[in-house]
């Protein structure tokens, strides 16, 4: 089977979008499944839809990556976004073509670096992981290439700069749009002030400092979509069916949002909305963010302990059950949305979105897996909507407030080991609790408390939450009677009686 190349899709005739010459006006650092799928599908599709004319050069971040394996396919791979949409399954395919080539800075830096030198290109696109945004002062300007990426990305800026930055006038200095993608709240703002700090440290000179902050435009950026990447269990199946060999296919869901933090001249530069593309620029991601957080991830947080101790292991199949999918759905619509600001429309439509994600037949999400590290995700996704609606209304929200007495019954294990707190559900069969250290020391000290005792121990355990939840009115006593629903009836019940 021949591998995939402009000339194989020649040879078999291939009929769908191709864009094989065209500008390198997009770097992106980052080789990876997710970027691939989300960040160069949609310049893949403005390309088509917009007359976008661009390719985009990649650069891997760290030593081992793609690189051989993009190139020798001429940047071509086979993108599947696959899920459940407007009640109907998706499996949809597209050969994406935006890629030129990809470039190893640690076999040749001065590749990359000579894309600096390029007067096309115009945007920097970016995902160096949670951990790529952070500032090493033992990274010098005269390494072969800094280790960190805003070293990197420093380096390639003053290289710019000694290029075109003393031209006079705005935008004369040929300035870059830096999409940061990470997942770190204003990644855009923080990937600036790591690259301002190198600037300073290894004095570049209060001219180039000035071109970073005038002539560039750092954007924060929010992305949503979930990445599958290389289908290892399908891939010969698929390769067979598509009659070439991809050895970097990658595979997404249908879903996807991004919303850049920029000023409106962006909006004719990137005309996304115009390609009917789901990427927003607006003056503040925040609002989009937070509702991600509350709303999407918030409902994860919400459900999955008590569906897992009602029998339950795959997300899909709670969507498939009528109380469960009632309790997340009452927690999302009727405690949840009304705390947010955001239009009303806007959160309506993004909240029916959330059943088709959690739908997605072509992943198996465990609940287990969702499980990890629940203490600081019920901390960061649930307990402001509580907090909120308590604000709000003056009355405790019902679902939220048992799925904190959900989040209590999981984590009451009974056996301390290396690999976390054993505990048992209901059904006989044994989980692993895993979460921080202290944490299941803390479950585990509070083991053999009756319910009223264990809730108590946890609402006012200010290391968890940083505040004494038993300072809310009633919630303690709320959280103590549906423990010991969960403990008399189990969760499944007290998910029904919250939904009358």
């Amino acid at each position: 089977m021949e591998k995939l190349c402009y000339e194989t899709l020649e040879k078999l005739g291939y009929d769908g979008y191709l864009l094989k010459e065209a500008p390198e006006r997009v770097l992106q650092f980052g080789e990876g499944n997710f970027l691939r799928a989300f960040v160069d599908y949609f310049i893949d599709v403005l390309n088509e839809k917009n007359g976008f004319n661009s390719k985009v050069v990649l650069c891997q971040p760290i030593a081992p990556g793609l690189a051989d394996m993009i190139n020798e396919q001429e940047g071509l791979y086979t993108l599947f976004l696959r899920g459940f949409e407007n009640g109907q399954k998706v499996n949809a395919k597209r050969v994406i073509s935006c890629v030129s080539r990809c470039l190893n800075p640690y076999a040749d830096y001065e590749s990359v670096l000579a894309c600096a030198d390029n007067p096309d290109l115009r945007y920097i696109a970016c995902n160096t992981t949670e951990a790529g945004i952070t500032y090493d002062p033992s990274c010098q300007f005269t390494d072969v290439p800094a280790d960190s990426y805003p070293g990197k990305l420093t380096q390639f800026l003053y290289r710019r700069f000694e290029k075109f930055g003393k031209e006079a006038g705005k935008g004369a200095g040929k300035g870059f749009v830096i999409l940061s993608c990470e997942l770190i709240d204003n990644n855009g703002k923080e990937l600036e002030k790591c690259v301002l700090k190198y600037a300073e440290q290894w004095n570049l000179g209060d001219e180039f400092i000035h071109w970073i902050k005038e002539e560039n435009i750092f954007c924060s950026t929010l992305v949503d979509r979930i990445v599958t990447g290389y289908p290892r269990n399908e891939a010969a199946a698929i390769c067979e069916e598509l009659g070439y060999q991809d050895n970097i296919i990658d595979t997404g869901e249908v879903f996807g949002f991004w919303v850049i933090e920029g000023p409106d001249s962006l909006k004719k530069e990137l005309p996304f909305e115009e390609a009917g593309l789901p990427v927003i620029i607006c003056n503040d991601h925040k609002p989009y963010k937070q509702r991600k957080v509350r709303i999407l991830n918030g409902a994860h947080t919400s459900f999955v302990l008590g569906a897992y101790l009602a029998g339950q292991d795959i997300v899909r199949n709670c969507m498939d059950d009528e109380v469960i999918c009632g309790f997340m759905n009452k927690t999302i619509y009727d405690e949840i949305i009304p705390t947010l600001t955001l239009p009303k429309e806007e959160l309506m439509s993004f909240a029916s979105s959330v059943t088709e994600r959690f739908k997605n037949p072509f992943i198996d999400h465990a609940l287990l897996s969702i499980s990890l590290n629940t203490t600081s995700k019920w901390k960061a996704r649930v307990m402001p909507s509580l907090k909120s609606y308590v604000e709000k209304t003056g009355t405790l929200p019902k679902c939220i407030t048992a799925s904190f007495a959900f989040y209590i019954a999981f984590y009451n294990g009974m056996n301390l080991t290396v690999d976390g707190l054993v505990a048992v559900r209901p059904a006989g069969d044994e989980y692993t609790i895993k979460d921080d250290k202290p944490i299941l020391q803390f479950f585990y000290d509070h083991k053999d408390d009756d319910a009223a005792s264990l809730v108590h121990a946890v609402c006012t355990n200010a290391d968890f939450w940083d505040e004494d939840l038993s300072e809310i009115p009633g919630f303690e006593e709320a959280v103590a009677g549906y423990l010991k629903g969960i403990k008399e009836k189990g969760a499944y019940e007290v998910m029904k009686e919250c939904l009358n």
